[in-house]
């Protein structure tokens, strides 16, 4: 059987990426709510 040690240390490194990755992804979509990011490139804005 695993060492519980060992188990609770890559629960906490999953659970600390989830977390990292739930936040980035959250400031993307604020980003693209707020206008700061566009789908558009300034190419297709120009025509």
């Amino acid at each position: 059987m695993a060492d519980r040690s060992a188990l609770k240390l890559v629960g906490i490194i999953f659970a600390t990426v989830t977390l990292v990755v739930m936040l980035a992804t959250g400031l993307v979509v604020k980003g693209f709510a707020d206008g700061n990011y566009s789908f558009e490139t300034t190419a297709s804005i120009d025509r």
